[in-house]
């Protein structure tokens, strides 16, 4: 009880949330025990709960909202016009709000099957009338003891007209009502009068409720492992390693310590007290140790692997641990309050921090620090509170056309099908076109096209069986970019920096030898402007390790324009590129540091901190509004419109941030637990592809993806811009996936590259992270027929 108390003292300190505490998943029932209407009716079939402040002190909301599936929003439209559908969006059938008072009688109840749900008076109708939220089983016990608790110190606060903080155990019991029976929504039959009067077997009073919400299972995935009729044995601690010899203590503190467990899928609590401390051992190196009473639980260095992520709405912190063989875990410890995790992150971020950048955590300003604090904890975007009523569950997976199993032909034999290609080559690249229904992925020195059809899936066209220089020098291309209409595509030889090539794509062959400087190499290269590949354009931006000029193919003798050149004297380690729809680029280095143009051959206007990772891929939206940068562990989403200020409004793009207000990046990555599960099953770390956004010159951006090993990852933007804890799906493959990006035009098909296979899938068929999903092998591999393969298979 005490524990929950504490917890919910800083979901209310947050004031910047309208929403204090959310159930993410569930749905909503109304139940009429005595009614002749009918006994049950299921209002949403996809829903979530919350309770949000209101514009008046010491008044909340309990607010259920359906969640649409994916599309759904836009058939909406489609039936009642776009007025319809902003309407619709607001009216009572996708929205339910009830004033939080004592006159609900609101209680929640974990059935015998772990089913959890919620139940409170239907105010409005007939006497015995109920609501029913009834969670989804992702949602664990302590979340729905939070809620709970949130929902009785708002009752509290409506009532005494004063903050929860005061509230004694004696005032708060009178908001309990969980001796109340709450009838199954399932039921077939109605009950009796006498059973809906009956009091229930074990009547719960709220000590005893709350008080049976342990530790070990409050306010996050922590809870205990259930028994099943089959047990499995836990997840065992490894053997810690040995402690190096410490010139500095960054941070020493007390916590709980949790290991995530594999067979139940929850966080396991292993001592209830230890000490956290992280250390100094070396020059730049850096060490996590845990200690208990007389045991070394853990001890490894402190590196980006360990996969950091703070929740001080939890007042937990969760990260990875690698054995020597290779093996991970992921714990937990929480903390005793949120001044202890504050102390202990500012610790464990310098050593993090040092160790990536090699400079001291003190010679960075107050407001980098808070740049790179800021990326390593849950944020919710401000955005979020305008996309609340827009917010989209997944679909359910449908057949994934694309990975059918296709019969043989009856003149067909098994000695007519190629499975798999014996070039020695595998598949590296992927250029999805824009102009045409067309993608390119290259194999070696051969570059295979495949036809987009209109059922979504992928037809093998041609092969382009040898790529080489007009002098004849076979070579495979290190980067591609399709260019003018999707007519031409330019490739990059590894062996020649100061030179690009443009191959032309109606004969299959390169043409053109393009030497860009005598002297400034080409590190990379990117379209003049986002969609530059649909227009007759000719000049692109190319980037070295330390310029960023406009490479124009029609100037005789080097392609660079010389006035376009913007170079550095220092080492910046340029690494990537993109730019928006209007030309503003973004260049980002190895140093993990990110600078915004607004043109070529003039300063930065914005530069933002290196959090310490190399960046290795970069997207823009096409507004210019969102930039996505990856890191081989992590994704950020960095929001560059400004909010304040004098140049509230503008981008960063076009007028400097203020000192003070940098933009909080927002970190996308795996969650710790499946972290663990994934390297768990493939035996190797996360390395995520360059995440792409979904595009289209009239579409926005929806979606984000990338892929890690066998991993195809896709977040939806609504979520994560709203704070969701599950913003992102998964869909896993035999083999390592070595491109991926979306159909030009939709968020809704995804092309993959696989060693030896390229398909087109849906996103319908991704699926939420869990054991079964994470662990899956897939099954029913297309086979190619005959008819499928042309020269090389791929």
């Amino acid at each position: 009880m005490f524990m929950l108390r504490n917890v919910t003292k800083y979901l209310f300190g947050d004031t910047s949330k309208e929403s204090i505490v959310e159930i993410p998943q569930g749905q909503l029932y109304l139940v009429r025990p005595l009614s002749p209407k009918g006994y049950s009716e299921l209002i949403f079939k996809d829903a979530a709960a919350s309770i949000r402040r209101t514009g008046q002190e010491y008044q909340y909301q309990l607010v259920v909202q359906r969640a649409y599936e994916e599309g759904e929003e836009e058939l909406l439209a489609e039936e009642d016009g776009e007025d319809g559908a902003a309407d619709a969006l607001t009216t009572d059938k996708d929205e339910k709000t009830f004033l939080l008072d004592q006159g609900l009688h609101f209680r929640s109840e974990i059935r015998e099957g772990g089913e959890a749900v919620f139940a409170w008076r239907d105010l409005s109708g007939d006497p015995g009338d109920l609501y029913e939220f009834v969670c989804d089983r992702s949602v664990h016990a302590g979340e729905v003891g939070t809620f709970e608790m949130v929902a009785i110190k708002c009752q509290y606060e409506r009532k005494f007209r004063k903050p929860q903080e005061a509230a004694t155990e004696k005032e708060l019991r009178q908001f309990n009502f969980t001796d109340q029976t709450i009838p199954s929504a399932s039921a077939v039959s109605s009950p009796t009068k006498a059973a809906i009067d009956s009091p229930p077997p074990k009547p719960r009073a709220i000590e005893d409720s709350l008080a049976r919400q342990t530790k070990k299972d409050m306010s996050s995935n922590i809870s205990k492992k259930r028994s099943s009729d089959k047990e499995v044995a836990p997840t065992a601690a490894p053997p810690s390693a040995s402690v190096p010899t410490a010139t500095e203590i960054l941070t020493q503190e007390h916590a709980e310590l949790h290991l995530f467990d594999f067979a139940s899928g929850s966080f396991m609590l292993q001592d209830p007290s230890v000490k956290a401390t992280v250390s100094e051992t070396g020059k730049w190196q850096y060490w996590l140790q845990i200690t208990g009473q007389g045991k070394e639980w853990l001890g490894q260095p402190v590196i980006a692997d360990i996969n950091p992520v703070f929740n001080f709405e939890y007042l937990s912190f969760i990260f990875n641990h690698y054995t020597d063989d290779g093996s991970a875990y992921s714990w937990l410890l929480r903390f005793k309050d949120q001044e202890t995790e504050e102390r202990f992150q500012e610790g464990l971020m310098q050593a993090l921090w040092e160790q990536l950048n090699e400079v001291k955590w003190t010679k960075t300003t107050d407001d980098d620090r808070q740049y790179v604090l800021d990326a390593f904890q849950d944020l919710t975007m401000e955005d979020a509170e305008n996309l609340e009523k827009e917010e989209v569950e997944e679909d359910e997976a449908e057949p994934d056309d694309s990975q059918r199993t296709e019969e043989y032909d009856s003149d067909e034999s098994a000695d007519d099908v190629v499975t798999k290609p014996d070039d020695g080559d595998i598949n590296s690249q992927l250029a999805v076109g824009y102009k045409h229904d067309r993608s390119f992925v290259v194999r070696g020195s051969k570059i295979g096209v495949f036809k987009h059809t209109p059922n979504n899936n992928l037809e093998f066209s041609t092969n382009i069986s040898k790529v080489e220089t007009p002098g004849g020098k076979l070579f495979n291309p290190k980067k591609v970019m399709l260019h003018a209409e999707d007519t031409d595509m330019i490739l990059q030889d590894a062996d020649n920096p100061h030179s690009l090539y443009r191959m032309d794509l109606e004969y299959g062959k390169v043409v053109d030898d393009w030497k860009v400087h005598d002297d400034i190499q080409v590190k990379n290269f990117a379209p003049e402007k986002k969609f530059a590949q649909m227009t007759g354009e000719q000049t692109f931006l190319g980037l070295s390790h330390n310029a960023l000029y406009r490479v124009d193919p029609r100037l005789s003798g080097n392609k660079m324009v010389d006035s376009d050149l913007k170079q550095y004297t220092s080492k910046n380690a340029f690494s990537t590129a993109a730019t928006t729809e209007k030309g503003y680029i973004a260049v980002a280095s190895e140093k993990g540091d990110i600078r915004m143009f607004d043109k070529l051959g003039l300063r930065a206007k914005s530069a933002l901190p290196a959090l310490g990772d190399p960046i290795t891929g970069l997207d823009v939206s096409a507004d210019g509004r969102w930039i996505l940068a990856t890191c081989r562990t992590y994704i950020l989403l960095i929001d560059a419109l400004q909010k304040e200020g004098k140049n509230e409004g503008k981008l960063g793009f076009e007028k400097g941030f203020a000192k003070d207000s940098k933009p909080q990046p927002r970190r996308l990555t795996l969650s710790p637990s499946h972290v663990a599960q994934f390297q768990y099953e493939t035996k190797t770390p996360l390395s995520f592809t360059p995440a792409r956004f979904n595009a289209g010159v009239d579409d926005k951006e929806t979606s984000i993806i990338t892929a890690t090993g066998p991993f195809i990852v896709t977040w939806n933007m609504k979520k994560v811009l709203a704070g969701r804890k599950d913003p992102y799906t998964i869909k896993r493959y035999e083999e390592e996936v070595k491109a991926d990006d979306f159909k030009y035009g939709s968020d809704k098909n995804v092309i993959v590259a696989l060693p030896n296979e390229v398909n087109m899938v849906a996103k319908k068929s991704f699926k939420k992270p869990t054991r079964e999903s994470i662990a899956a092998t897939p099954t029913g591999r297309r086979i190619m027929r005959r008819s499928d393969v042309v020269n090389s298979p791929y």
